[in-house]
């Protein structure tokens, strides 16, 4: 599925090839990158840096990391995010119902409205790749040209048939993480805390 994935996108997520199909790919074109200075990021890591394990499937209190933006293009009507495994296909986190204008999502808050991600559920699907196994997770906020129409837990398909033509600017995150092991604790790792 790589070979058609176009090089600028291969450039805004951070570099190497791409094995699965993205919705950038499916609903915009270069020239929305990044239009009008329209930028994500997040307080949490860096573009191409790495995902905290407080964000993933490492911790059982794991929650969606914090991410900002700025003021999309004028005449934007919505905001809809959509996070992706760029090496597995997963879709991890629908959102849609944002405010056309610079904006936030708080570390674990609850968007106005989700779909359904990978596994079925409408949360953040955490990160967690096989061990020793870097996977990229791909944070797309797509500015729209009108508000959508979607009820809370539509499906992928659903939310990218509504973004097709109507995406005026994307803006692009990228965060990395390597599976870990995860480590069982029991009382005796508690015994010599203060």
């Amino acid at each position: 599925m790589t070979a058609g994935m176009p090089a600028w996108i291969e450039t805004a997520i951070g570099g190497g090839t791409v094995p699965a199909a993205l919705t950038i790919a499916a609903v915009a074109e270069e020239k929305a990158l990044g239009r009008g200075g329209f930028a994500l990021t997040s307080p949490a890591f860096r573009h191409n840096g790495e995902l905290d394990p407080c964000f993933t499937a490492c911790e059982d209190d794991a929650v969606a990391p914090p991410l900002e933006w700025t003021a999309p293009p004028p005449g934007t009507q919505e905001l809809a995010l959509v996070v992706e495994d760029a090496d597995k296909g997963e879709v991890h986190w629908l959102v849609w119902g944002l405010a056309p204008q610079k904006g936030k999502l708080l570390e674990g808050e609850v968007p106005p409205r989700t779909g359904k991600n990978a596994k079925g559920n409408s949360e953040w699907l955490l990160p967690d790749p096989p061990l020793g196994e870097e996977h990229r997770y791909v944070f797309q906020l797509f500015a729209l040209d009108l508000p959508l129409t979607l009820m809370p837990g539509a499906k992928y398909a659903d939310l990218l048939g509504n973004l097709k033509g109507h995406v005026t600017a994307v803006a692009v995150l990228t965060a990395r993480f390597e599976g870990h092991e995860v480590e069982d604790l029991d009382e005796s790792d508690f015994e010599n805390e203060v």
